[in-house]
């Protein structure tokens, strides 16, 4: 009786391409440009509220009605949520198999420390983690309302001032956003190279542009809670 055989099923475009070094890194790349997008217009979404509870507050109903009557209510925000949570998940699993990677490349620690890499290159895996644990605590506060001590559905402003008059989530905020310019100056000049826009010639306005994305990031998202302590937003 002849045997069988099994013939190998080739591998996907996409799946060498996941399974790759480079392939992983244009997938953090392109979902972290994804990620920043969203940062900029979430940020200015959230400087209203200087503009007052009225204009805040139809700001918020707004999103929910993007799309109308083509979308049905909310499907706008939805599909916005989902390809955002896709892109954080590839984030998160392309940077930890990385980080894997890299150890598993080199083993034996290295006998003569050196300074391989900026402060921001050597604590993005921590501003990682506290990004990861911001995230779920700001769906859990001002999304689903679960822990706000204000929680009125469709009062986005005053939901917003009650978390923010409670100090240790102005400091864990603050942290958080200071996290997170380390890592938008450090991943917007890494994704820069992986997709190849790179050069001498550029590589200083890239850098640029890097520091600038991350230090407006990074102030409109903590002008927000400083706003609420000092009295500005009430």
């Amino acid at each position: 009786m002849a045997l069988a055989t099994r013939v190998a099923k080739p591998p996907s475009l996409l799946g060498s391409v996941w399974r790759s070094t480079v392939g992983k890194k244009a997938v953090m790349a392109v979902t972290g440009l994804i990620m920043l997008a969203y940062l900029v217009a979430h940020m200015m979404g959230n400087l209203k509220v200087f503009f007052g509870a009225g204009e805040f507050n139809h700001y918020g109903h707004w999103i929910r009605t993007i799309g109308e009557p083509f979308l049905h209510h909310e499907w706008f925000l939805w599909i916005a949520r989902v390809a955002l949570a896709v892109s954080v998940v590839l984030h998160g699993v392309a940077a930890y198999q990385l980080s894997r990677r890299d150890r598993a490349a080199r083993p034996t620690a290295y006998r003569h420390k050196r300074r391989r890499a900026s402060y921001a290159t050597r604590t993005m895996r921590w501003g990682g983690v506290i990004l990861a644990l911001f995230i779920v605590w700001h769906i859990l506060d001002l999304t689903t309302l679960t822990v706000n001590p204000n929680a009125q559905e469709g009062r986005p402003y005053e939901n917003l001032v009650a978390s923010f008059g409670r100090w240790y989530v102005d400091v864990f905020y603050i942290a958080a956003m200071l996290a997170l310019g380390l890592h938008i100056r450090h991943g917007f000049w890494s994704a820069a190279q992986t997709l190849g826009a790179g050069s001498p010639r550029r590589d200083r306005a890239l850098k640029a542009v890097a520091n600038a994305l991350a230090a407006l990031l990074t102030c409109g998202f903590i002008a927000v809670p400083i706003g609420v302590m000092t009295g500005v937003v009430s």
